[in-house]
């Protein structure tokens, strides 16, 4: 009891320490992706304050719960007791600081908690990032930075690029690793966008014993290609439509160094979200 105790208290710290925020958002989703042999779903609710400090500092505060449903072929790896739930919650906090009128120095850190039923300290995980952006000229600007994120389904340091080139009011590019995008909106109500990115998370498991040899963590990876709506309902309210497909998706049973012990071979597999946001 103890232990959970100080765990909420450290998603806590940052989030409720935030006061008369200058902007607040929350938002709910869902996903679905069906492959051959079996089928996610993936819902996800975040809240959000910003605010500007001052001229040259703005802090940012998310905290998001996800839950993820694995649902089997009937007969299918009858040779393992398969995971069917993993469970997410993380606060991530950001600091962006204005070194001089061309230079941003951002950092994030996010403290995250990953997985499968019952929680407890060693599911606990820090992640983080830090990276300067940096204005070109009036419609460019590049962003280098060093993270420590999931996304190939384990912990891992990763360097981040992207160069970001506004082509006018209605359309911005971003270009870089490990997220990609090109967006178009062609009034204040609705904006299209085209996104790849690179993206997983990994969840572990409570009673290894049970699953094959020594496991004990599920990871997920793949590469997304999509297309995205999002639709300004009225002053505060957007709804989000979403449709791709997933390349390359991995989903493995690992040990603790990270070494793959089984294999469930999903394929690639479409993908299909919605999602609703309230936003001051």
């Amino acid at each position: 009891m103890k232990t959970r105790f100080l765990i909420c208290s450290i998603f806590s710290i940052s989030f409720f320490s935030m006061k008369a925020q200058e902007n607040f958002s929350v938002n709910m989703n869902l996903k679905t992706e069906p492959t051959d042999k079996i089928d996610f779903n993936e819902s996800n609710i975040g809240i959000l304050f910003s605010k500007k400090l001052n001229a040259k500092n703005q802090i940012t505060n998310t905290l998001e719960y996800s839950n993820l449903k694995v649902n089997y072929e009937l007969d299918s790896f009858k040779d393992i007791e398969n995971p069917d739930q993993f469970n997410q919650i993380q606060n991530k906090f950001e600091i962006k600081h204005e070194v001089s009128n061309t230079t941003k120095l951002e950092l994030e850190i996010t403290p995250s908690l990953n997985f499968q039923q019952n929680p407890d300290a060693s599911d606990f995980l820090l992640f983080g990032s830090v990276a300067v952006n940096q204005q070109l000229n009036s419609k460019t600007n590049i962003k280098i930075g060093l993270a420590r994120t999931a996304i190939f389904g384990y912990p891992k340091f990763i360097p981040t690029l992207s160069i970001n080139y506004k082509i006018n009011e209605q359309s911005n590019v971003l270009i870089g690793f490990p997220d990609s995008n090109i967006s178009y909106s062609n009034n204040i109500r609705n904006k299209f966008s085209l996104t790849n990115s690179f993206n997983g998370n990994f969840y572990h498991l409570d009673n290894q014993n049970k699953l094959y040899e020594n496991a004990t963590k599920a990871s997920l990876s793949q590469m997304t290609s999509a297309f995205e709506y999002e639709r300004n309902v009225t002053k505060n309210w957007f709804l989000n439509f979403k449709a791709g497909y997933d390349f390359n998706k991995k989903y493995n049973l690992i040990d603790n160094d990270n070494h793959n012990i089984y294999d469930f071979n999903t394929g690639n597999g479409y993908i299909l979200g919605i999602g609703i946001k309230y936003k001051q």
